[in-house]
């Protein structure tokens, strides 16, 4: 069963973060899954569909205890379960128990939910000028403001500062040498501000046995990807800005 599902773990952690809005919340609904299974270990014998049946038993516990924040429910798992964890439409319905159809409307009334929703100063940590650029052109896409960019630690803390963004994507590496985990634990002795760190290897970023980022975005990435995440890392942070339903 290790073997079986050990592989999928970051990313369940990384789906139960982003629902929930913090490290220590979504790491606890996976540790309750995993005692699930520990007491009754053939809940997902013979499996052929390990990642998709593991985030299906997730949602059987995660559904009774429903958190507040967020996009609507149905839209917002239908939206990361596809554009961020890479699951198909199809995937997607066995693990939320509704039809592919509905989970098509449900992303489109996410997406939606998105574009009406509040906008952000968005601070970029980036030292790949072109990666930069890009992410530039999402934000703005969305209808946000790119606040200011930075390349290294020192330079991102002294923007933070300047400009109080609401929002920052922060890379892991940068351009100096310096990390993007510790500009943001600078930014964050300074002021509170949802933070979606870009990385390679966010596995290494999702063991549960620190204090880790809530929101990662996998390199290379798709802007839906960095779309999803922005609006729910947003929403789950400044839920009282999010539009009517």
């Amino acid at each position: 069963m290790r073997d079986l599902l050990g592989p999928q773990l970051p990313y369940l952690r990384r789906y139960a973060r982003a629902l929930s809005g913090s490290q220590k919340s979504g790491d606890a609904y996976v540790r309750a899954v995993l005692e699930t299974l520990v007491e009754a270990p053939d809940t997902l014998a013979g499996t052929t569909h390990p990642k998709r049946d593991l985030f299906r038993l997730f949602h059987a516990y995660w559904s009774p205890h429903q958190q507040a924040g967020g996009l609507p429910n149905a839209g917002r798992h239908a939206l990361l379960l596809t554009a961020v964890e890479g699951f198909g439409m199809e995937d997607a319905g066995a693990i939320l128990g509704i039809e592919q159809a509905d989970v098509a409307q449900a992303v489109a009334s996410a997406r939606a939910e998105i574009a009406a929703a509040i906008r952000s100063r968005v601070l970029i940590i980036e030292d790949e000028p072109v990666i930069s650029m890009h992410l530039e052109q999402i934000v703005e896409d969305m209808g946000h403001d790119v606040a200011a960019t930075a390349m290294t630690r020192d330079e991102a803390v002294a923007e933070a500062e300047r400009v109080r963004p609401d929002l920052v994507l922060a890379d892991i590496q940068l351009a100096d040498g310096s990390s993007g985990l510790d500009a943001a634990r600078d930014i964050l002795e300074r002021f509170d501000v949802p933070v979606i760190f870009i990385t390679a290897y966010p596995e290494r970023l999702l063991t549960g046995e620190r204090p880790e980022p809530t929101f990662l975005v996998t390199k290379p990435f798709e802007p839906e990807t960095v779309v999803a995440t922005i609006g729910q890392a947003l929403m789950a942070r400044y839920p009282e800005l999010a539009p009517a339903a």
